[in-house]
Formats: structure tokens, sequence, C-alpha cells
């Protein structure tokens, strides 16, 4: 029996070793096939070079790619200076009151058939805790219902009046003759401290006057203006404005607008600009700026040639405003304002332009363009479409990063990022039809009038007001 059970061991051994050598041969077939069809042969062609002409394409949009990876780099750093080094109206909040209390302020408010906005900015008015300011509405030649909602929302609150103007000298321009009169026909802005100007389309956080005069007095300012927090209800809010910003920003970065002594720049935005009496007086009030359509620029020139430290700040959600109501509105109103931006030089708005079309549409399609064919060359370790692929990628990351931010400060949708290329083109193209009307003469439409804008060179003289030794300015 011995010798039985060992025959019967000994085959059951090489039926195991049997079976696992036939699991071993069944599982590597696949596999060995799978390398096979990899390995070139005479039924298999190899992988194609890529083509001369789209390696010269892809060579060409990878250096496009790298330019605009320089020139979001750049941006972005100006970017983030610009927003760390410069406090929010916010900050404001945090300040104590006044050691001699918080000084009288006189808000005037200019319209023009504002009956789609005057309510809504009356009540955030209504509803400020400040304790000592009054209010003038200036209404200047409404047609429309303006003055009957106005009494309606303010009733009886004696800090409130309006001022009807039924006509505007030929000298003057519409809104500042309306500015101007609500200053001096105003028993209350003769004694008041503080002058603060805004416009009918913005709404006040309630505690917006309270934080912005205490930021004033604490940085020791002639003129506090905020950025206001814009609406996107609207497309073009969406799409056209946050290029259009962007743009005005670029040139006038805050960084540059509220630095102290030589390099500074000067920017002031008309949706809010609160004055010291003293120093508004000082450069003349806007009797010295009477023909300009943008005040609030040709106000802040002054400022700075008299030597008056001035502060321009994002308003962080304290100040919101609907600039335009409808496409026609924002293409006329923007128009204006980057005329008067670029000092009435057509030159100067074709290279804002250009540099638009380069920086904020070309490049950035260039870029894509450039990850889409290098991708697929990439997959397949192609040298040259790995470093295209890499190079394209990291531009268009950086791009991203660069408007998410400047969106973000302007407590936008982030999301809004991929529009830009399109803003950018629908912005540049109203740079250039701005240039083009600038030099062919054009009149600028404006709340009911028209104004003829002559173009202005290089060496046309400036506003000129006599300077003052300026304050030692806080930073903080």
């Amino acid at each position: 029996m011995g010798g039985a059970e060992k025959f019967v061991r000994n085959a059951n051994r090489r039926a195991v070793i049997l079976r696992d050598e036939s699991i071993i041969e069944s599982a590597a077939i696949p596999l060995i096939v799978a390398l096979a069809a990899t390995e070139p042969g005479p039924s298999r062609k190899p992988i194609a070079p890529m083509p001369l002409p789209l390696t010269i394409a892809l060579i060409i949009l990878t250096v496009a790619s790298d330019a605009l990876t320089i020139y979001a780099i750049v941006a972005l750093v100006r970017a983030q200076t610009s927003l760390s080094s410069v406090p929010t109206a916010r900050t404001g909040l945090d300040l104590p009151e006044p050691a001699h209390g918080w000084p009288p302020v006189t808000i005037i408010i200019p319209a023009h058939n504002e009956d789609g906005s005057i309510a809504a900015l009356a009540q955030s008015l209504l509803a400020q805790d400040y304790p000592s300011f009054n209010v003038v509405f200036a209404l200047d030649r409404c047609t429309d219902s303006t003055a009957r909602i106005l009494r309606d929302t303010i009733k009886n609150d004696a800090r409130f009046s309006i001022l009807e103007i039924t006509s505007c000298p030929e000298d003057w321009a519409g809104k500042t003759h309306a500015l101007w009169r609500g200053v001096s026909d105003s028993p209350a802005a003769q004694n008041a401290e503080l002058l603060l100007f805004a416009d009918a389309d913005t709404t006040f956080d309630p505690a917006c006057l309270r934080a912005s005069v205490a930021l004033l007095l604490d940085c020791n300012l002639g003129l506090l203006s905020l950025l206001s927090t814009l609406t996107t209800s609207r497309w073009f809010e969406r799409v056209a404005q946050p290029a259009a910003v962007f743009e005005l920003m670029r040139h006038f970065p805050l960084s540059r607008v509220n630095k102290v002594g030589p390099g500074r720049s000067s920017f002031a935005n008309g949706q809010f600009m609160l004055f010291r009496r003293d120093a508004y007086e000082h450069v003349g009030g806007h009797d010295a700026v009477r023909d300009e359509l943008l005040e609030d620029l040709a106000l802040a020139r002054l400022l700075k040639q008299a030597n008056i430290p001035a502060g321009l700040l994002l308003a962080d959600g304290m100040l919101t405003c609907a600039m335009y109501d409808s496409w026609l509105a924002f293409t006329r109103g923007w128009s204006r304002i980057f005329i008067e931006a670029a000092k009435r030089r057509p030159d100067r708005l074709r290279a804002w332009a250009a540099a638009l079309v380069i920086t904020g549409a070309l490049l950035p399609a260039a870029a894509i363009a450039c990850l889409a064919l290098a991708l697929p060359f990439a997959i397949q370790l192609d040298v040259l479409g790995l470093i295209a692929a890499f190079i394209s990628a990291g531009a268009i990351m950086i791009w991203i990063i660069l408007h998410a931010l400047v969106l973000r400060a302007q407590k936008a949708p982030i999301w809004h990022a991929i529009l830009s290329p399109i803003g950018a083109l629908l912005v540049s193209r109203l740079l250039f039809r701005a240039a083009r009307n600038l030099s062919r003469g054009s009149a600028v439409t404006w709340a009911g009038r028209s104004y003829a804008r002559p173009i202005r060179n290089a060496d046309s003289p400036p506003l000129e007001v006599a300077p003052t030794q300026p304050d030692p300015v806080k930073t903080g």
C-alpha cells in the first residue's frame, strides 16, 4: 500500500503543476499580445512625426503663450500690490469716533431723470447711522417723476432738501453745474465742514458715511473717493464692464493714486467724492472745472497740483452702483470716461485699444490654441508637444488667476473671468470708436445735452492751481 500511496501523491502533484502552468499561460497571452501590438513591425506603422507647418505654428503659439505669461505675472504682481497696500472703505468701521466728535456733512446728489434709481438711493441715505448730515438733491432739468418719487420717499425729513434746476449755462457741463448749485444754493452746505458728492445711481451701506469720514480724518486727506461695487445683473455688466474697469485701473493703479509725493497719479471717482471744505475751496470747487465732462478727474488733477493729499479706495460693498441700464448707455458713458481719462488724445486711445486687443484677446486665444494643438502630441511624449502644453497651460492658469483676483476685488463672480476675452474685444472696439469720434469732432451726448470735445495735444496746458504745503498723511 505504501507504493500505491506514493504513486497517487506524485500524480496529484503533477496535476497541480500542469494546472498552475495553464493559468499562468492563459493570463500571459493577453499581455504578450498587447506588448506585441506596441512593437513596430511589418504590419504596424510607427508614430508619425509632427508635420513641419504644425511645428512652426506650435513654436509661434508657444512664444505667444510665453508673452502672455510675462504680461499676466507683471499685471498680477501690480494688482496684488495695489490691493494689499491700500485699505478698503470697510476699514473705517473699526476706527474710533474722532476726538472732537463727528463733523457735519452735506451730501449733494445731482440727478437728471433718475426715477428708476432715486428711491433706492434716498432710502439708503435715510438709513445712515451718521449723527450729523443733511442731503441736497440737485435735480438738473428733470422731465420725469424723479422729484415726485423723492418727495414720497423722504417725506418730511428735515435733513433732506430738493433743489430743482431748470436751466444750465452754455459754458457749464450739466452735472458740474448741478453740483455747484447744490453747494452754493444750500444753506446747510455753507456751514458743513465736509462735502460729499455722490451719484444718483448709487446706494449706501448704513455705515458707509461714518466709515468714510473716519478714514478721511484718520488718513488726514483732503479728498476721499470710493470705487463702488458695481452690479452684475445685465449681460454687459458681466462681459464688458470688468474689462472696462480693468483697463481703467491699469492706467490708474491704486498704489500710484494713493502714493504720497513724486509719482502720484491723479484719479477720483465721481460716484463718491468726500472733500474737506478747505481743500475743495482751495482748488476752486466745481467752478474751476465748469466745462469738464469728467469733473472728478479734473478736480483730482487740481488737488495733485496743489499738493493736497487724496485717497482712492475700494468700497468693498459699502457703496454699490448700477452705472448704466442699457448697452447704448454703457458705450456712451464709457466712451466719455475713456476720452477724458486719455486727456482727449486720439493717439492714446488707439494705443490703449491695440494693447487691450493683444493682451486681453489675442494672447489668451493663442495660448488656448497652443494647448489644444500640443495636447495630442504631449500625450505621445513628443518633446515639443510637452513643452508647448506645459507653457500654454501655465499661461492660461496665471491669466485666469489674474482676472479672478480682480473680479474678487470687485465682488463680481469669479467665473466671469472666462468671458474676459470677449469683454476685451468689446471694450477695445469702444476705444477705437471713441478715438475716431474724437478725431472727427463728433459731439458727446450726455444727460440730455451735446458737448463738443476738442482734441488736446500732448503739449496742451493743463488746469493750474496754486500749490500748498501738504500735511503728513497716514498710510494705514
